[in-house]
């Protein structure tokens, strides 16, 4: 059976390795908190002490880091990937960055003979738990069906969207609609309340219709019950704002509804907001208005 590594086992990458574990994979697994490395190794993974000795011993390598420069350090920074990793070998980088870099990074791993898909994840902490992430893939076909089998014990929906750096492409058209409809649900349900309805009930009547989303289902349920701790924190959805921004201002392309939406995260952040769920952009515009949903 392939040997597989897994780098990054935060609140995604921790259950994302555990389904690998639980369908009888041998999984070398490296984190910079040592708790998290040691908490699945006591379920049966191998602890690491470095991402070199990961891709050491594993011939398929997942990545679930932060953020660009994360992925980088991951790969080609002191003790990382890189050093450690035989020809052959495949890098699956299943975290959220800039959509460049990737292409640059599949390059470098390419002329060391090893190959890269980019494949980052929608579904947050639950789609992670319950196994049912979409998974957006970038590379070539034959090796994206060679990593398959590993996706399905992580997610139900898997798209080969084009080559390395198109599924990031995807995963930051993902975050703009995520933005735009918390943004939406917040003002709907907002004017709701001020307006004297239930908010409870409107909801539970739009979500029988058009407006009806995934996000009016669950983070119009965290917003009416004030629960805001983080299933997908307001910094990690700010930087995959910034990503299309930076991306839209390369392109010579406006984007005006991000711009707004990540006003909205800046006024959280402000009030010390940064670690909360990014269904609390609705407290930014419950101060606009001087008004709370529901108490």
């Amino acid at each position: 059976m392939t040997n597989l590594g897994f780098i990054g086992l935060g609140i995604m990458g921790k259950p994302m390795a555990s389904h690998l574990l639980v369908a009888g994979h041998t999984v070398h697994v490296y984190d910079v908190v040592s708790e998290a490395v040691q908490e699945l190794a006591s379920k049966g993974a191998v602890a690491c002490s470095s991402s070199k000795e990961v891709a050491q011993k594993s011939d398929v390598i997942f990545i679930m880091v932060p953020d660009t420069p994360d992925v980088e350090a991951v790969l080609f920074g002191k003790d990382g990937v890189a050093e450690g990793i035989k020809a052959g070998s495949i890098v699956v980088d299943m975290s959220s960055i800039s959509p460049i870099a990737t292409k640059g990074f599949a390059k470098k791993l390419d002329a060391m003979g090893v190959k890269m898909l980019d494949a980052p994840v929608s579904g947050g902490q639950v789609g992670a738990e319950k196994a049912t992430l979409s998974i957006m893939v970038g590379g070539q076909p034959e090796v994206c069906e060679q990593i398959k089998p590993y996706f399905e014990l992580m997610g139900k929906n898997i798209v080969l969207i084009g080559g390395n750096g198109d599924g990031q492409t995807c995963k930051v058209a993902n975050q703009i609609v995520v933005a735009l409809t918390i943004e939406a649900v917040s003002e709907a349900l907002l004017f709701t309340s001020k307006a004297g309805a239930d908010p409870a009930k409107v909801r539970e009547a739009l979500l029988g219709g058009w407006a009806q989303s995934r996000i009016l289902d669950l983070h119009g349920g965290r917003i009416l019950e004030r629960k805001f701790a983080p299933g997908f924190r307001i910094r990690h959805q700010q930087k995959d704002l910034n990503l299309a921004l930076q991306s839209a201002r390369s392109l010579g392309l406006s984007l005006p509804g991000t711009a707004i939406a990540q006003e909205l995260f800046n006024a959280v952040v402000a009030q010390g907001g940064i670690d909360l769920d990014h269904s609390a952009m609705v407290l930014a515009l419950e101060a606009l208005a001087n008004h709370k949903v529901s108490e």
